[in-house]
């Protein structure tokens, strides 16, 4: 679908204090990212509750953007998904409805809402891509979550069809970065990887990793995403989501990223894993088939480098990271 917007665009960007929302900032910011025309306002939850209709009303009529990055969400790694899938469930659905349906009413021409692999099904062949969303149920411990984030996709395609607009979405693979949430119990792996090899050198302790190690994942670099949701905003048209993620080659198992944990940490101690824990969904390989097409040369951030430049953020910004 094309778009006929032209003149100034206002985009704003919903959850805009968390990691990806941090990520666009900088790259806005700091890399000269931003294009002449273009007016960023980055929310975050203390500008307005998106769960509260009224609340996401109003903020969007103060800003009346023309374009919106929806990034906003209840997010949490594998145990906490476990603990209370019907909040995730009824918390992304309030937010998600109330987003979209705000931003029509100030008549945005482009909405970009941000996935997760892990609404693809649990039961599939590999690699997945953008047509196999709906083709069976999510992983059973982060069903809530899951199908509140499918959800968008229907969304969009309803949007689109009633209204004309162009509202599509991203899925990203593991996402990691500075300003994530390294919280052991409910961040997601590689942060929670990144606190414990922190702690466990500090303490001269064994670093206890959760699970077998087994289990596999594709990595992208928050600033790689955001580079990545810039260009989806300004010249991506499809209603069909698209993954935004590093090739099926790059996918590394949890025993590999604890290894590269320890390495850009320097860590000196035992690692040992506790497989009375949880792995999770043992691997959702995703193809970015289609996003090479699109973008052949795309030059993603080595996941070693990435992954030490996250850890030196950490230690440099310990006091203040979200844990």
């Amino acid at each position: 679908m094309a778009e006929c917007h032209t003149g100034q665009k206002r985009i704003l960007v919903t959850g805009g204090s968390g990691l990806v929302g941090r990520a666009i900032q900088h790259v806005i910011n700091e890399e000269g990212g931003g294009k002449e025309g273009e007016q960023w306002s980055f929310l975050s939850s203390k500008d307005a509750n998106l769960m509260n209709k009224e609340e996401t009303q109003a903020v969007f009529q103060k800003h009346k953007p023309t374009h919106v990055i929806h990034l906003a969400a209840m997010v949490g790694g594998l145990f906490k998904n476990m603990r209370v899938n019907l909040d995730f469930w009824r918390n992304n659905i309030y937010i998600n409805d109330n987003v979209l349906q705000a931003a029509h009413d100030v008549a945005a021409v482009k909405v970009v809402s941000c996935l997760s692999t892990c609404i693809f099904p649990d039961k599939t062949t590999y690699p997945i891509n953008e047509t196999m969303i709906h083709n069976g149920p999510p992983h059973q411990s982060n069903f809530g979550y899951s199908y509140a984030k499918r959800m968008i996709d229907v969304y969009n395609r309803a949007y689109v069809e009633q209204n004309g607009r162009s509202y599509t979405s991203v899925i990203p693979t593991n996402v990691f970065g500075p300003h994530d949430n390294f919280n052991i119990e409910d961040g997601h792996v590689l942060p929670g990887l990144i606190h414990k090899a922190y702690i466990a050198q500090k303490e001269e302790k064994p670093l206890v990793v959760w699970g077998s190690g087994s289990p596999r994942r594709q990595f992208i670099y928050s600033l790689d995403l955001a580079r990545l949701i810039l260009w989806v905003v300004r010249e991506y048209n499809e209603v069909e989501p698209i993954i935004l993620s590093v090739g099926e080659e790059e996918e590394v198992s949890i025993k590999e990223a604890a290894e590269a944990v320890v390495r850009a940490l320097d860590f000196k101690g035992e690692v040992v894993y506790d497989t009375d824990k949880s792995d999770g969904q043992f691997k959702k390989t995703a193809s970015n088939e289609k996003l090479m097409r699109y973008l052949p040369d795309f030059p993603f951030t080595p996941f070693d480098k990435a992954l030490k430049d996250t850890c030196d953020w950490f230690v440099a910004n310990y006091d203040d990271a979200r844990k």
